[in-house]
């Protein structure tokens, strides 16, 4: 049984008590990180996860664009655009509790802040209607650390108090490069390589705490599974604009993401340490974490004041993967992967762009939500996820396109359902808050021009 069931069992299903961890870099604060690849990033700019996260028909001229591939070939020739983000996330994790005999006794509460970089993306022409796209940004990341300390009458009457402690973080990285090219007039097409590389480390210990045995013997376990993530999978996306001239723009997208087998390098390291004698092995391998193959579409309207777009996806975790994401763990769970489906609404408005006595009317308002269900589940209970946001955006000058752009994030993960085995176990409900700051810059300047002199 691998050693990650072990911790959901614990964690997830609510036997073990949550505790803060350290790691600068880790965005993730959650049980629900040990399995797979952790909790997946929002992907766009600031100004995107602000409208609720919508981008696959954001067709612009004066943003980069993180979603769809095909939205490259917007870029004005002698252009050039870039944009570097920001994200604070502020979490707490809460979890009732019942006693052995299914009496509640309380809710359990912890949490943690972090700050990181969240996107870095440039765009820039190759030809006319041909452009090319480069961006950095964390896909997904991990983070938790737990700890157990078991008194069962069959441990405590032999040997003492054992405590068990697991703990995990680390990250997945995205790096894509892509062109989009419009082949026709208001149609467009684009494809991506996108470049995975992280490391991600599960930590695990036993020990006893209060020995009553006197000269007999035990066993402690020290152990360490580092999972390095090196591969490349690829983007394939449209774009056509249905209405388009100066007042109206009504796009759709689509993209297809080809998922698979990351195929992480994985180095075990386990020490066995008993009153006699320590034991110490070494093992790598290969393991097989996965992304999903998934497919996004979607509708973007936009007019000088006006911003608004619904947009889905579907990411296929569970299906056609021959059971080999679905485990067994302790009191007869089940921790498994499954389909997700996801919905978004974005909408934007923007007074009036060309006021120049009243620079709040040139600043864009934006609103949005999400919704859908988290990768896996456990013992068939899912783990839906709502995020409501806002957000906006200042232009830092007249007649320009480049701006300052603000958004806000709150969102529920999980809930307070009770699990079907007994003793009563409480399942972790999340409540976070993101901030996010990003920089969206020279849009409205001419690059790659030759000045000339008289």
């Amino acid at each position: 049984m691998r050693v990650a069931v072990i911790v959901v069992a614990c964690a997830v299903l609510g036997i073990c008590t949550v505790s803060a961890q350290g790691g600068a870099a880790v965005t993730a604060y959650s049980p629900y990180t040990m399995f797979g690849i952790g909790e997946l990033q929002t992907i766009g700019t600031a100004q995107s996860r602000a409208m609720g996260g919508v981008g696959v028909a954001w067709r612009s001229t004066q943003m980069p664009s993180m979603a769809n591939p095909a939205g490259y070939s917007a870029t004005l020739q002698k252009s050039f655009l870039f944009s570097v983000g920001a994200e604070g996330n502020f979490l707490q994790n809460t979890q009732k509790q019942y006693d052995a005999n299914g009496v509640y006794t309380g809710v359990a509460k912890n949490g943690k802040n972090s700050v990181n970089i969240h996107e870095i993306a440039v765009q820039f022409p190759l030809a006319k209607k041909l452009g090319m796209g480069i961006s950095l940004m964390p896909y997904s990341s991990v983070g938790y650390k737990m700890s157990f300390l078991d008194q069962s009458d069959d441990i405590a009457g032999n040997i003492g108090a054992a405590s068990y402690t697991y703990s995990g973080d680390g990250d997945v990285t995205e790096v894509k490069l892509g062109v989009g090219w419009e082949p026709f007039k208001n149609f467009s097409i684009g494809a991506a390589a996108k470049y995975y590389w992280g490391k991600i480390t599960h930590n695990y210990a036993s020990a006893v705490d209060n020995n009553i045995v006197g000269n007999g013997s035990y066993l402690s376990v020290i152990g360490e599974d580092e999972y390095a993530i090196s591969n490349f999978k690829f983007q394939v996306g449209l774009q056509w604009s249905a209405i388009a001239n100066d007042k109206h723009l009504l796009t759709f997208g689509a993209t297809y993401d080809y998922g698979g087998g990351l195929r992480p390098k994985v180095t075990k390291n386990l020490v066995l340490n008993n009153t006699y004698e320590t034991t110490v092995s070494y093992e790598k391998g290969v393991s097989q974490m996965q992304l999903p193959h998934s497919v996004k579409a979607g509708v973007m309207y936009q007019s000088p004041k006006y911003m608004a777009a619904v947009e889905y996806e579907f990411q296929a975790w569970g299906s056609g993967n021959d059971g080999r994401f679905e485990e067994k763990i302790n009191n007869n769970m089940t921790v498994k992967y499954v389909d997700t489906h996801t919905a978004k609404v974005g909408f934007s408005y923007t007074p009036n762009r060309f006021d120049v006595r009243n620079y709040m009317n040139r600043v864009s308002y934006r609103v949005g939500f999400r919704y859908s269900n988290y990768y896996q589940e456990y013992n068939g209970h899912g783990i839906p996820q709502y995020a409501v946001t806002a957000g906006l955006s200042f232009p830092l000058r007249f007649m320009g396109t480049s701006s300052i752009d603000v958004s806000l994030e709150y969102g529920l993960r999980g809930s307070h359902a009770l699990m079907n085995v007994a003793p009563k176990i409480g399942m972790i409900r999340q409540d976070y808050f993101k901030v996010g700051l990003g920089f969206s810059l020279f849009g409205e300047d001419y690059w790659f021009v030759r000045p000339k002199y008289d």
